[in-house]
């Protein structure tokens, strides 16, 4: 009895101080994730680009200001005759002529296209922001799944720890039996077969166990060779209305939102594509100075400088139908987004209304496996103390040992079922919480 007591000190997972201060929080794992995954570092340099590209000169709003500078020299042999008839001949002829100045235009009108494409920028800044934070609710659901995985698969290995000394217990049973002639060889050889096949499956749990954590340390992308406990206590949200998170989904599920900013997007492109229809006005000013040197002419030297002003105005008259054309693509674009916004709307509709029913029967399924835990353990501590005084044969135990581990497997399988529609849910409406 005491080794079934010590078994059970083992399912319970007393936490030693060193114990307290390896252990992992969910809400640290989740935090580690945040500033270190790959993929949402990725997601925010995408937003700060949109951010970047946000301004109004990138719309076409503000002027442009340039300058320029050219300098040309020459020497040539050069003959001139003039209408006199007068011959003139200069070896290495000097020609030097420089020129510099500063322009600006600046396009006043465009049919209204620039304010559009200014107004696309920003939408793109809030498709930024969304997929910053669907690749965050994903990453945080991928770090709450991984970790609450391993949550149940190192229950079990505590489980397959205690069944391992209760085998133990079992075959020096066996052996004080046998040594009194109260029982067979073939009793005490079954024994260490079934203790040899606790030990095999511990180590492949063992196995398991360490995978699990390699793979939530890269998720975490922190050095691969860390180890960590983890808490075994998993809170359940038993709570969740499905009204409530109904309202939410349609509202912030980030897929949804992307979708109508995309047909956001789509009716922008459409005002940039009418906007050709109508006259390109275009203001142009300058500042320039120039001059020039000759070593034979008429003029040996000039130079001058002054301001240049004056409007451009343009208007496509016949593109061969193509405005035409890309408007009629623009508007079937919206009529796509249009039929993508309904489309997404069923689909998380009914993905939120299998989830919330997957979530009530794990609610089910983890009170009844909770129950035949317990079931289950009573059980054994029967068996154990009827094996102990000889009243039933090791194949009886061991039946009873092997529905005890098959019940704590099953109930940390709900446990974990059930922690992960909660999840799923959360990740739906768009609100994972910690």
């Amino acid at each position: 009895m005491n080794k079934l007591l010590l078994a059970c000190c083992v399912m319970a997972f007393a936490i030693s101080p060193l114990y307290a201060q390896q252990v992992l929080k969910i809400g640290t794992a989740v935090e580690i994730a945040l500033e270190n995954n790959y993929d949402i570092r990725l997601s925010k340099n995408g937003l700060e680009m949109a951010k970047e590209n946000k301004t109004y000169g990138n719309a076409g709003i503000l002027p442009s200001v340039s300058a320029s500078l050219t300098q040309s020299n020459s020497l040539q042999n050069s003959t001139q005759v003039q209408n006199t008839g007068v011959e003139r001949s200069l070896d290495n002829a000097r020609n030097n002529s420089l020129n510099y100045g500063v322009s600006l235009g600046w396009t006043i009108f465009d049919g209204m296209g620039m304010f559009a494409r200014y107004d696309k920028l920003k939408e793109l800044e809030k498709q930024g922001r969304i997929q910053v934070k669907r690749q965050v609710l994903t990453t945080v659901g991928d770090v709450i799944t991984l970790y609450y995985t391993i949550v149940e698969q190192n229950n079990l290995l505590a489980a397959l720890d205690s069944s391992i000394q209760i085998s133990k217990e079992r075959l020096r049973t066996a052996e004080n039996r046998f040594s009194i002639g109260k029982a067979a060889k073939l009793e005490v050889l079954n024994v260490q077969v079934n203790l040899n096949e606790d030990i095999s499956m511990r180590l492949r749990q063992e196995e398991t166990v360490k995978n699990l954590k390699t793979s939530l340390n890269s998720i975490l992308v922190r050095d691969l060779d860390i180890d960590f406990f983890v808490d075994s206590k998993v809170d359940i949200d038993e709570t969740l209305v499905f009204s409530e998170l109904y309202e939410k989904a349609n509202k912030f599920n980030p897929d949804l939102q992307l979708i109508v900013l995309n047909r956001k997007l789509a009716e922008l492109d459409l005002t940039v594509t009418k906007a050709s229809r109508y006259p390109t006005v275009r203001l142009n000013s300058g500042y320039n100075f120039s001059n020039s040197e000759s070593s034979l002419g008429f003029v040996t030297s000039s130079s001058s400088r002054g301001l240049n002003y004056g409007v451009t105005a343009s208007m496509n008259i016949f593109d061969g139908f193509n405005q035409r054309r890309n408007e009629k693509i623009a508007q079937l674009e919206i009529d796509n987004a249009t039929i993508q916004v309904e489309q997404q709307q069923h689909f998380v509709q009914t993905s939120l209304k299998t989830a919330f029913q997957t979530y009530l029967t794990n609610l089910e399924l983890l009170k009844l496996e909770e129950t035949n835990e317990g079931i289950a353990r009573q059980n054994l501590e029967i068996t154990l103390a009827k094996f102990n005084i000889g009243s039933i044969s090791a194949v009886e135990f061991r039946d009873a040992q092997e529905n005890f581990i098959d019940a704590i497997s099953r109930y940390n399988a709900a446990q974990l079922q059930a922690k992960l529609s909660e999840v799923q849910l959360k990740e739906l409406i768009g609100e994972i919480d910690f």
